[in-house]
């Protein structure tokens, strides 16, 4: 059973999706410390006529101390939620397929949800439903782990039965092999898509969010972001 682990991402990008695609277990790591600097769990990438357009969901951070992802709550003050809406009308009124999310949108950026890793598991659910990603997603705080490092990720292997361990090419440094050989766990990889697809507004911006891909090729997105696995480019041996 192949298994990784990634942290919560706002409206994560392709390689997101691609690695769930790859396992059979994706756990999110909500349970592990929330950065004190800028980090992707509350911004992402789209692109509007001026070029990259960066969206932020705002939260609590002053006088919290350190919290987990899973503690975050979101700010609630101020008209964030109806900035970005109105943003992404803006940017993507001429996407094929931005009205099939409009209503999504509009649910999931409203005011009732209380914490980051809430809005965020509902996008990455969402947007893992439409590419037909099967595997199965399950949060850190839902399994009897705890800890840090390559040891928590050992361990989260061992709650849920994995027998693989998923990281992307770049990230293999950060997970030495022989740690995981010692456990009975083979360390695989795979390489983040390099992805060119129609976009709006003038020169082609990769690592966008994966939503930018869905309202400019709709259901041609799953295709688009998995047909270089076709010929066996990463394994799951």
């Amino acid at each position: 059973m192949i298994v990784s682990t990634h942290q919560p991402f706002f409206a994560p990008y392709p390689g997101f999706f691609v690695k769930a695609q790859r396992s059979d277990v994706l756990v999110i790591l909500d349970e592990v410390q929330f950065p004190r600097k800028t980090t992707w769990i509350t911004r992402n990438r789209f692109k509007n006529d001026q070029g990259t357009l960066w969206m932020t969901v705002p939260v609590h951070r002053k006088g919290r101390g350190l919290q987990k992802i899973s503690e975050v709550r979101i700010c609630r003050e101020g008209n964030w939620s109806r900035k970005h809406l109105a943003g992404f009308r803006h940017a993507y009124a001429h996407a094929p397929f931005f009205p099939d999310h409009l209503g999504f949108l509009e649910g999931v950026l409203s005011m009732d949800r209380r914490r980051i890793v809430d809005i965020n598991m509902a996008i990455i659910r969402y947007v893992a439903e439409l590419l037909e990603i099967e595997t199965r997603i399950v949060l850190m705080s839902e399994l009897p782990v705890s800890g840090k490092g390559i040891q928590l990720v050992l361990d989260i292997c061992k709650a849920v039965g994995g027998t693989q361990y998923l990281v992307s090419r770049s990230a293999e440094k950060h997970y030495h092999e022989s740690r995981f050989r010692s456990q009975g766990i083979r360390r695989i990889s795979f390489r983040d898509p390099d992805l060119v697809y129609p976009q709006l507004w003038g020169d082609f911006i990769p690592r966008l969010s994966t939503l930018d891909l869905l309202f400019n090729c709709g259901p041609k997105s799953r295709e688009i972001l998995f047909s270089q696995y076709r010929s066996g480019a990463t394994s799951r041996e």
